[in-house]
């Protein structure tokens, strides 16, 4: 089968395709016949040497999400048959033409979708409802600031944010892609040089209850400051910075919590439940056209250093996708 694969830690040059053993499913295992596998900065960091996948996961085949066709089960499976149109998450190995993954991490394809729409919605949009939901309990009502609200959880997230009545804020360093924002339920956006002082202003001194965060370090005074009391703030990523100071006093005093959160590296049992709350909560959205895949651009296979390039100079909307023939 054809792989993308990371012939050394590097840029986006090291990227080739090469030709490599099919996988045997075992057990409870499912091999998919990929058709298009989405793109995450996490690619990015692997391929550079920063970002080990999880044991068991192909170290040089890059690649979290994805979407195909069954095309053979182990002997313990029982969820799936061949032929059936899935989506899911793995450790890595997605971009190439098979892909092995435990039943429980596959989602049936609504019919409305085709298989590059399917392929741009499993890492994003679970870990946006994770992150939300589950670990911020964002409720009706609520204020949410969405940082980076044009990449591909920001997006997710914002659309997830709407559909339950929340109010949405959200920054980007890109002024169009906050406009572009707006259609999928951005309600404000704000700058990402002075967000605290102005989502204070906005809310008369009250604040947001919940901050869903890329940046890291670089923000952590700011977003301190534009939390309410009772706040949330979620980490899911440290694009500005992995060590950060911070004010406990003002923590304390306002009581805010603070999570940190990744998908790629829970345990099994633990990304069973992600899938499990995610087909039934949030898939129903999208086969009823609530909620849509956002997709900046598609590319074949063998063009994938490109993809990398693009979405290492972050000029991209939403998700950029290699389509699988």
């Amino acid at each position: 089968m054809r792989a993308v694969v990371i012939t050394r830690p590097g840029g986006p040059d090291v990227l080739e395709v090469h030709e490599v053993a099919v996988p045997e499913p075992a057990a409870d295992q499912v091999r998919v016949r990929v058709r298009a596998a989405g793109l995450n900065r996490a690619d990015l960091l692997q391929r550079q040497g920063h970002y080990a996948p999880p044991p068991g996961a192909p170290a040089d085949i890059p690649g979290m999400e994805f979407a195909g066709e069954v095309d053979a089960v182990g002997p313990l499976v029982s969820q799936w048959k061949p032929g059936q149109r899935v989506m899911g998450i793995v450790g890595g190995g997605g971009q190439a033409e098979y892909v092995l993954t435990h039943e429980g991490l596959l989602i049936e394809i609504p019919e409305n979708l085709d298989f590059v729409q399917a392929a741009s919605i499993p890492e994003v949009f679970m870990t946006a409802h994770d992150a939300l939901f589950t670990q911020a309990g964002l409720q009706m009502g609520e204020r949410v600031l969405i940082h980076a609200a044009g990449s591909g959880v920001g997006t997710a997230a914002i659309q997830l944010a709407h559909t339950i009545g929340a109010a949405v804020y959200g920054t980007s360093r890109t002024p169009d892609k906050l406009e572009r924002a707006k259609p999928l339920g951005l309600d404000v956006g704000l700058t990402a040089q002075n967000f605290a002082s102005e989502v204070l202003q906005l809310t008369h001194g009250k604040g947001v209850n919940v901050v869903l965060d890329f940046i890291g370090a670089a923000y952590m005074e700011q977003n301190l400051d534009a939390l309410s009391p009772w706040g949330r703030m979620v980490f899911l990523a440290t694009l500005g910075g992995a060590e950060a100071q911070v004010n406990l006093g003002k923590m304390m005093g306002k009581r805010i919590q603070i999570c940190g959160v990744t998908l790629r590296t829970r345990t099994l049992e633990e990304k069973l439940t992600v899938t499990r709350l995610f087909a039934q909560q949030v898939i129903p959205q999208f086969a009823s056209s609530r909620i849509i895949p956002v997709i900046e651009q598609i590319y074949p296979l063998h063009e994938v250093a490109e993809a990398h390039k693009a979405m290492g100079e972050n000029k991209n909307f939403g998700k950029l996708i290699l389509k699988i023939d």
